[in-house]
C-alpha cells in the first residue's frame, strides 16, 4: 500500500507514530500545484506537499486512537462516519467512499512492529440460551402474580400484588441485563427506569384512575354513593412482559442484518438505503407479535384488548431500548419523560380541578376525554412519543456507526 513504507522507516522505533503538531496542518492543508519548488525555511509549504502526497496519512494521524484500536477496517469506517467523515468526505482523500478509505487506513496502521493481517468479515451473533430464557422470565412473573391476584382477597391479594410487583421488576431488569436489549460496555443508562415504571404503572391502572376522577371518584360516584376501587386493566401489562422475548430476538435480528449488510455495502449511502427497510420491517415484527400477545392474554383474562394504548405504549418503550442499546440516550431520556410527565399532568389537573376557583384547570382533559374517551390520553402521549423515535431511529439506527461491534455480551 502507498505510503506504508513512510511509517516504518529507518530512524523510527517500531510501531511509533510521529504524532506532532503539523498533522492538523497537513489535514487541513490545500494540494498545491505539482509544479511548485520547495522553499527553504518555510516548512509549511512541505506540510503541504506532504498532505497533497499523501492525505490519508495526515487522516490517520487525526485519527489514532481510532486506527490503533480497530480491529478491522469495519469499525474505522464506522468511527470515521461518526466523525462526520462521508463518502463525499472520501473523495478529498483519493477514495470512492470511506469504506475503501478504512480499508487503507487499517492496512497501513502498523502492529508491533508487523503488517496487519487481512481482515476478517464480522460474523453475526448467536442468540445464546441463557438470554433467550431470561427474556422469558418476566412473562413467566408477571402470568403468575395474576393468577395469585385472581385467588386471593383482602389483606392476601395485597401482599400478592406487592411481591408480584417487585419480583416482576427485578425479573425485567435480569432480562434487559443480558442479550440484544443490554447496553453492556457501549454506553449506561440515563436514569429513565423510573419513567418506564410509571408508564407501564399507567396501563395497568391510569385509565380507570382518570375515568373515575372525572365521575367526582375514586372515593364517591356523582349520586353519592361510594365507588368501588377503580378496575385494574392487567392484560396490557402481562402482555408487555411476555413481549420481551420477541422484542429481544427482534434487537438480534436486526443486529445480524445490518452487520451483514455493513459487510457487504461499499458505501455509507448504500448501507443506510438497506438499513432503513431492516429497521422498519424489525419494528413491524416486534408490533405483530405484541399485538398477538395482547389478544391471547385478554381472551386469556376475559378482558377488552386496549390494542391502540397497548402498541403504542409497547413501542414507545421497544424503540427507546433499541435507541439506547445503541448508544443514543438523549432522545428516549427526553421522549419517556416528557411522555409520563403530559401523563401524571392529565392527572393531576382533574384533581386539582377540585379546588376552589380551579375548575377550569380539567377542561382540555374533560375536552379530551368527551370526544375519544380516557384511553386517548395515553394513546395520543405514547403515540406521539413513540413517532418522535420512530423517525429519530430512522436517522441514527441507519448510520454505519451505529452498528459498529462492541464488546458487550450478546
Amino acid at each position: 500500500m502507498s505510503g506504508l513504507g513512510e511509517l516504518d522507516r529507518p530512524g523510527t522505533p517500531s510501531g511509533a507514530w510521529a504524532w506532532d503538531e503539523r498533522s492538523e496542518e497537513w489535514l487541513t492543508a490545500e494540494p498545491e500545484d505539482p509544479g511548485t519548488t520547495k522553499t527553504e525555511g518555510h516548512p509549511a509549504g512541505t506540510a503541504r506537499r506532504t498532505a497533497a502526497a499523501d492525505p490519508v496519512k495526515a487522516l490517520m494521524h487525526r485519527h489514532r486512537d481510532l486506527c490503533e484500536r480497530a480491529v478491522d477496517p469495519l469499525e474505522i469506517a464506522a468511527g470515521l462516519e461518526a466523525h462526520g467523515v462521508t463518502d463525499r468526505t472520501a473523495a478529498r482523500f483519493r477514495h470512492r467512499d470511506v469504506f475503501s478509505l478504512a480499508e487503507e487506513m487499517y492496512a497501513r496502521v502498523p502492529c508491533d512492529g508487523e503488517t496487519p493481517t487481512p481482515p476478517t468479515p464480522h460474523s453475526a451473533p448467536r442468540p445464546r440460551a441463557d438470554w433467550a430464557l431470561l427474556t422469558l422470565l418476566p412473562g413467566a412473573v408477571c402470568t403468575a402474580t395474576v393468577i395469585g391476584l385472581h385467588l386471593t382477597h383482602g389483606q392476601a391479594r395485597l401482599t400478592v400484588a406487592a411481591a408480584g410487583a417487585l419480583t416482576t421488576v427485578l425479573s425485567l431488569r435480569a432480562a434487559l441485563a443480558r442479550g440484544p436489549l443490554s447496553t453492556g460496555t457501549r454506553t449506561h443508562t440515563t436514569g429513565t427506569s423510573t419513567w418506564t415504571y410509571w408508564l407501564i404503572a399507567y396501563a395497568l391502572l391510569g385509565d380507570g384512575l382518570l375515568r373515575a376522577a372525572l365521575t367526582g371518584g375514586p372515593d364517591t360516584l356523582p349520586d353519592g354513593s361510594v365507588n368501588a376501587p377503580w378496575s385494574l386493566v392487567t392484560a396490557p401489562v402481562l402482555a408487555l412482559t411476555w413481549a420481551c422475548a420477541p422484542a429481544a430476538w427482534s434487537a438480534h435480528l436486526l443486529t445480524a442484518r445490518a452487520r451483514c449488510k455493513l459487510t457487504a455495502s461499499r458505501g455509507l449511502e448504500d448501507f443506510a438505503a438497506s438499513a432503513r427497510p431492516l429497521l422498519l420491517g424489525t419494528f413491524a415484527l416486534f408490533l405483530c407479535a405484541l399485538t398477538a400477545l395482547l389478544s391471547l392474554c385478554a381472551t386469556a383474562l376475559n378482558e377488552q384488548p386496549p390494542y391502540a394504548q397497548t402498541t403504542t405504549l409497547g413501542a414507545l418503550l421497544f424503540l427507546a431500548r433499541l435507541l439506547t442499546t445503541h448508544g443514543f440516550t438523549h432522545a428516549p431520556a427526553v421522549i419517556l419523560t416528557a411522555t409520563a410527565t403530559t401523563q401524571a399532568t392529565a392527572l393531576a389537573t382533574v384533581f386539582a380541578a377540585r379546588l376552589p376557583g380551579c375548575d377550569n384547570l380539567s377542561t382540555p382533559v374533560q375536552t379530551l376525554t368527551d370526544i375519544w374517551g380516557p384511553t386517548s390520553i395515553q394513546t395520543l402521549t405514547c403515540g406521539f412519543g413513540a413517532l418522535t423515535l420512530l423517525i429519530h431511529a430512522t436517522r441514527r439506527l441507519t448510520r454505519a456507526s451505529a452498528h459498529a461491534p462492541a464488546e458487550k455480551p450478546c
